[in-house]
């Protein structure tokens, strides 16, 4: 799981919550169960059965893999629509090729983001690239949806490509985990992710037996979920491990732990934080369409159809790393 890392985490700024900061109560930890989406590639459901209350403004996350494809079998999206919300691809190991019809694309790959503000609507492929589908090879990632308020859901798409080199890497005292902040503020240190919504995200890796204790915005929601190893959450220290999303309460502190052991295919705890100040707008969700409404729900399907949201392009625009 490279993402991206440091040799001597110490080396960087350090982090830490302030003296007599409310630590937040662990509400629930929940299984994320799995399943399958695009053209077949497993995920976990890091959300499924939590309430919305305690989600705002994020509506769903999947886990895309761990999985080690064979040559042929590595998959993607089809082309598909989006309207009235954001989707965060952070690719952790593998390769992903990403093409919009408002004329955004790129390649991502380890510790690379994709952050597409579909708006007012667009449409949307992602797929690996042909050398890897003839190769095969490790494949893992997340996808977050970010809602929008109201009063930005039919703003014009906007594409940003966030490199793994623009992260903010952050550390606590004892250097014994690494932050990378791909998204929002903490504790006055920025991600290069912008955002409508005020949030945070966050991929920490926490060494065997560390503890870290964040600083929170009061008004945002807490949640963290692990996408390898086992460890504990809250003071109280609650057992979590791969495949659980924690939900905090109110405070202004987030705390948790990596177990001494490990499994062996997975030496530190890798864990994603996640805040945002709720929205606290009436949503209506279905397949593609994040909306306030059923009757917007039944405009952006209607728009679809007559192909009011864009086009598939002729060609496929030449991707690039940096």
């Amino acid at each position: 799981m490279p993402a991206v890392t440091v040799e001597n985490p110490l080396t960087l700024p350090k982090v830490v919550a302030p003296a007599g900061a409310a630590a937040r109560p662990v509400l629930a930890v929940v299984d994320a169960p799995s399943g399958f989406e695009g053209e077949g590639f497993p995920v976990r459901r890091a959300f499924a059965g939590i309430n919305y209350k305690y989600l705002d403004p994020f509506i769903m996350m999947d886990q895309m893999g761990e999985v080690e494809y064979q040559p042929g079998e590595p998959k993607g999206t089809p082309w598909h629509p989006h309207r009235g919300f954001e989707t965060v691809t952070y690719i952790i190991d593998g390769v992903f090729d990403h093409q919009d019809s408002h004329g955004g694309g790129g390649t991502i790959t380890d510790g690379d983001t994709q952050w597409m503000t579909a708006g007012s609507g667009l449409l949307h492929i992602e797929a690996p690239p042909e050398h890897l589908v003839m190769s095969g090879g490790l494949f893992h990632g997340l996808q977050l949806w970010v809602n929008l308020p109201a009063k930005d859901k039919m703003m014009p798409p906007r594409y940003q490509d966030i490199r793994s080199g623009s992260v903010q890497l952050l550390t606590t005292p004892d250097g014994g985990s690494l932050l990378r902040v791909i998204a929002g503020e903490l504790d006055g240190h920025d991600g290069p992710g912008i955002t409508h919504t005020p949030i945070r995200m966050i991929h920490a890796t926490v060494a065997p037996g560390a503890e870290i204790t964040l600083p929170w915005s009061e008004d945002f929601n807490a949640l963290a979920y692990v996408m390898a190893g086992r460890g504990s959450v809250g003071t109280d220290r609650r057992p979590i491990h791969v495949g659980q999303t924690a939900v905090y309460g109110s405070g202004s502190s987030i705390t948790l732990r990596a177990d001494e052991r490990q499994d062996s295919n997975t030496p530190d705890l890798e864990i994603v934080l996640l805040g945002g100040r709720p929205i606290r707008e009436p949503m209506a969700h279905y397949g593609p369409f994040v909306m306030n409404t059923r009757a917007e729900l039944q405009q952006a399907f209607d728009d679809f159809q007559a192909g009011k949201l864009g086009v598939v392009p002729s060609e496929r625009i030449p991707h690039t790393q940096d």
